[in-house]
């Protein structure tokens, strides 16, 4: 664990590299609503097994070190009704404009512990964060993989998907087949934007798959989709760093 200083205070961060003093393209791991915890870290030291610095931060700091709720269970409808009421205040201060900013003190970190431009991968409302911080650091960002992201379409006037002629970057997308923060129709209005856009990019629906399916200490878990999702991933970054 790291501390990463933030124009709005300290964000607690998880770093995880290969073993030995060779340098390696680094990779921002975008977390998930559930939070920076052991699921995280065991996906970002996978990702660092094949070759890159991976840095985690506990996106939400501004409410406090991770754990901010430890041992949440989404499957049990009582904890999920209060983890979302807790969830709103915190997840609203992570505007475009925090997220800008924090990403910039992220990509400065990983600027000092790894070599070139970096990669994002985001999960669930990570995977727009991300987005976000292509869209503000687009010298900065290679390439960018969202998994089980929801709400990259919406009505407001600054819905993530109307920056897309601001992302340089190349994207994947591997959406969950069964997510109602994601449709088909929504997803449609995403990629039209891209390619109006010209973004080198991919976008995948995954079959059977429910929003959260990467999540191993979560029902919404899917073996077969997370497999695919790291088989992405790798490729993603082997072509882009």
């Amino acid at each position: 664990m790291i501390d990463v200083e933030t124009p709005d205070g300290v964000a607690d961060c998880y770093l995880t590299k290969p073993a030995g003093g060779q340098s390696h393209p680094g990779v921002l791991l975008m977390i998930d609503a559930i939070g920076l915890r052991a699921r995280i870290k065991e996906m970002a030291d996978r990702i660092a097994a094949q070759g890159y610095v991976v840095l985690a931060p506990n996106i939400f700091y501004r409410a406090g070190r991770a754990p901010i709720w430890p041992d949440v269970n989404l499957a049990d409808p009582g904890a999920r009704a209060e983890f979302m009421q807790k969830l709103g205040p915190i997840a609203s201060a992570l505007t475009p404009e925090a997220m800008g900013s924090d990403g910039g003190a992220y990509l400065a970190k990983l600027a000092e512990l790894a070599d070139g431009k970096v990669a994002i991968t985001g999960y669930c409302m990570g995977g727009r964060h991300g987005w976000q911080i292509a869209a503000s650091h687009p010298d900065r960002v290679a390439a960018l993989g969202g998994f089980h992201t929801g709400g990259m379409v919406t009505d407001a006037p600054d819905s993530p998907h109307l920056r897309a002629p601001e992302v340089k970057a190349t994207v994947y997308w591997g959406f969950a087949d069964n997510d109602q923060s994601m449709t088909a129709e929504q997803i449609a209005t995403l990629n039209q934007a891209m390619d109006a856009a010209g973004i080198s990019y991919t976008s995948e629906v995954y079959a059977g798959a429910m929003h959260g399916y990467t999540m191993s200490d979560q029902g919404a878990y899917n073996e077969a989709a997370a497999e695919r999702h790291f088989e992405a991933l790798f490729d993603l970054l082997r072509r882009t760093l």
